[in-house]
Order: structure tokens, then C-alpha cells, then sequence
């Protein structure tokens, strides 16, 4: 961009740029043209018609110049005056005016009194009283003399008419043009707001229409989220089916276990267990957010009785600042996964958990906060892909997992349009994860 500091002024929607994009040079062409016919044509025109008074007042005042008397002079000049369509009379000191009469938009007249008095000494005062008549006082030998004539002999009959007829114009077209470029612009924002709502979670109904390379766009996309569908139906039901064939080896296994000395069984139990956890996380990251519909959802009511749960459990899990009230469109059962995912994480690497809410406008924040060691800053983006342990940096005597926990959350924030961050807990010290979700 060549004037940088122009962005901040710069509309930021498409309609906007494209409707500034359009009037701008309407603008700056009726200004141009406005200017160069007041300059140029208007002026030109009232200077030569006040140029042809001038010449008659000056004919006028010779003619007269020898009259002896006011009346003789009237007299004298009378056979003039009325083939000009000119009145002329001599003032009283009372009736001599102060100074020029003319409105605030007058051009044309000021055109009039600056020719008279560059080329007519003995002007005294110019008068616009109306649209119809002119009055002229200048100095004679015998008393200050009135002319007064029709303004049409000095100034165009409709000298703002091209303005009017342009402005006109250019705000009807205006108008059309702007109604036609939202027509326009309308597929365009429905593909944004059906693509918008694909990255949220949810699938609107959108047909592709208006120009052609918009209907490109939307049937690209359309084919975009079929394969994208197509796809993670595909991830969860391989998982899902790989997952569960497992469980009935292990099942079997777990039963034939049973039958064992309890102490010798005990080692291969607890690997049974933990393979059955296992296949559980690879469950819960298969099936992502496709196992429930997004609904309205109060998020307080919601992280409440998590948090309840979580202290029945005999957890030190608390509720921590809760900032205004509302439903939000979530797919309840996911969000309850996300949010039990890092409260387990809380509590199992730290002894006290903390839960917040807060609910504005324009986003949603879940903030789930620990005590524990947390995570190193240059490994949060680390810590958010799957199967990613970081044990070094936590507990190691509390289990290594699988790597899918914090994996399960970020895929369901971004399924509901936001994202996970992580941080350090300013009041206590160990970890804290944010899901952030825009309204």
C-alpha cells in the first residue's frame, strides 16, 4: 500500500471497500468538474456580461456629466435609461448604504463587484437584495446615484444548474450501483458465512450462485468439506472399529487373568488396564466432536457440574471467577470431554485444579488452572499434537500416557471455531489452558 497510514481509515469489509472503491472517483469527478466550471465558464461568462454594464454606466455617466442639476441629469439620461431597462435616481445621505449587500453563497455577485470596482472608480456600494434585481451606488458630482437593473443582464440565468444536475445524477447512479454491488457481493458473503460455519463445527445449507468465479469458489468449497467429511468419518469409524476389536482380546485376556494367583496376575492386570485406557483415549480423539450436535449450552450450568463431579471424586477441584451469564451454540458432550481432559491433567500433575468462564459478546473462555510443574513455553505447541509426551517436564511416577489429552481438546476448540492456548497460571504457578471460542 503506498500511503500505509491510510489502513486504519480503510473499511475493513469487502461491501465497504467495494462501495469507497465506486464513489470515490464520482466524487472526485463531480469536484473536478464543478471546479473547472466555476473557474472556467461561470466566472468567464458573469466577468464579460458585467464588462457590457460597465460600458453602458460609463456611456451613462458622460452623458450626463454636464447636467447641472440632479433632475436635469434624470431628464437628460431618461431617452437611455429606458432602451437599457435601467432605473437611476439620486440617494439622500440617510438612504447611502453602509456597505455591499450580497448572501453568503453569492458567486456570481462578487464576480460583479470586484470587475466594477477594479474598472469603475466611483462604485460605492453593489447590491443582491434578491434574485431579481441589482442596485448599483457610485459617487456623482451632484449626490450618490442608484442604478438599479434586472441581475440576468450580469449574472446566468441558472448558474448552478450543471451542479444540481450533476450531483443529482451522480446520486441516483450511485444509489443503483450500490444496490446492484450488494447483489453482487451477497454470494460471496453467504460462501464466508457457510465456510465460517464449516470451521465452527457446523454444516449450513449453501448452494453456489452469483458470478462465475464465485460459483467456483463455492462449489470448490462444497467439494473442500465433502472430502474433509468424507475424511474423519473415515479416521473415527477405522478407529473406532480397530478399538473396539481390541477390547474383546483384552476382555478374554482380563477374564483368563482372573482365574491366575492374584499376586502373579497382578502385573499383567495392571498392563490389561492400561491398554484398555489407551484404546479409550484412541476412542475419544477418533471421535473428535462428530458424536454430538451443536446445541445451546449454558457453559456455567456446564463447567458447574464438572466441577462437582470432579469434588465427589474427593478432588481438589474449585470454581474459580465466573463472568456473565448465557447460552452459546457447543456440542455439549465434546465440550465435557475437553474440559474433563484438563482437569484430569490438572489434578494428576498437580494437587489443586481451578475452573473459570468467562462469557462476553463476541467469545467464550474456559480456563482450566493447576498447580503443578506445567509445561516449558517453548513446547506448548509441542504439547498439542498427538501422541506427544512430555513427561521430562512433568511427574514421571504418575503414568506416561498415550500423548492424545491435550490433543482431544485442541481438535475440539478448533471444531468449534476457536483454539486451545496455553500459559503459566499467575496464581498458582503450574499450567493453564484456555479454550477460546468466538460467538
Amino acid at each position: 500500500m503506498f500511503f500505509p497510514w491510510l489502513k486504519r481509515y480503510m473499511p475493513r469489509s469487502l461491501y465497504g471497500r467495494a462501495a469507497l472503491i465506486m464513489m470515490l472517483p464520482i466524487v472526485v469527478l463531480q469536484l473536478v468538474v464543478s471546479i473547472a466550471f466555476i473557474q472556467r465558464h461561470l466566472q468567464d461568462v458573469t466577468a464579460q456580461m458585467t464588462s457590457t454594464i460597465l460600458r453602458e454606466l460609463e456611456m451613462i455617466s458622460e452623458f450626463g456629466a454636464d447636467s447641472p442639476t440632479q433632475d436635469a441629469m434624470l431628464k437628460k439620461t431618461a431617452p437611455l435609461l429606458a432602451p437599457l431597462r435601467m432605473k437611476m435616481r439620486f440617494l439622500d445621505a440617510a438612504e447611502l448604504p453602509v456597505q455591499d449587500e450580497l448572501a453568503w453563497n453569492e458567486f456570481s455577485g462578487r464576480v460583479v463587484r470586484d470587475t466594477l470596482r477594479k474598472n469603475f472608480a466611483p462604485v460605492l456600494a453593489v447590491q443582491f437584495p434578491d434574485n431579481r434585481q441589482v442596485k448599483l451606488i457610485f459617487a456623482n458630482k451632484l449626490g450618490p446615484v442608484e442604478v438599479s437593473f434586472n441581475r440576468r443582464r450580469v449574472t446566468a440565468a441558472a448558474p448552478h444548474q450543471l451542479i444540481v444536475t450533476m450531483l443529482f445524477f451522480g446520486v441516483f447512479m450511485t444509489t443503483i450501483s450500490i444496490l446492484y454491488m450488494r447483489n453482487q457481493l451477497r454470494p460471496i458473503k453467504l460462501l464466508a458465512d457457510a465456510a465460517q460455519a464449516f470451521g465452527r463445527g457446523r454444516t449450513v445449507v449453501y448452494k453456489p450462485r452469483g458470478a462465475t468465479e464465485v460459483r467456483i469458489a463455492g462449489s470448490a468449497f462444497l467439494d473442500m468439506r465433502a472430502r474433509i467429511e468424507r475424511q474423519i468419518e473415515q479416521r473415527t469409524l477405522m478407529l473406532s472399529g480397530v478399538s473396539h476389536d481390541l477390547r474383546t482380546p483384552l476382555t478374554r485376556m482380563k477374564l483368563g487373568l482372573a482365574l491366575l494367583d492374584e499376586e502373579d496376575a497382578e502385573p499383567l492386570m495392571q498392563d490389561v488396564d492400561e491398554m484398555r485406557q489407551l484404546l479409550d483415549a484412541f476412542l475419544d480423539f477418533s471421535r473428535g466432536v462428530s458424536t454430538s450436535s451443536p446445541e445451546k449450552t449454558d457453559p456455567q450450568e456446564m463447567v458447574s457440574s464438572i466441577v462437582e463431579n470432579w469434588r465427589r471424586e474427593g478432588k481438589d477441584v474449585m470454581l474459580g471467577e465466573i463472568s456473565s451469564q448465557g447460552t452459546v451454540m457447543l456440542r455439549a458432550g465434546a465440550m465435557r470431554r475437553a474440559i474433563d481432559n484438563l482437569v484430569s491433567n490438572a489434578v494428576r500433575y498437580g494437587s489443586r485444579a481451578r475452573v473459570s468462564v468467562t462469557l462476553t459478546e463476541r467469545s467464550l473462555r474456559i480456563r482450566v488452572e493447576d498447580d503443578g510443574p506445567g509445561i516449558p513455553q517453548d513446547q506448548y505447541n509441542e504439547a498439542m499434537r498427538p501422541f506427544t509426551r512430555l513427561d521430562p517436564s512433568r511427574n514421571q511416577d504418575l503414568g506416561s500416557g498415550v500423548g492424545l489429552g491435550l490433543a482431544i481438546v485442541a481438535d475440539i476448540a478448533r471444531a468449534h471455531g476457536g483454539a486451545l492456548r496455553l500459559g503459566k497460571s499467575g496464581d498458582l504457578g503450574g499450567l493453564q489452558a484456555d479454550i477460546v471460542i468466538g460467538r
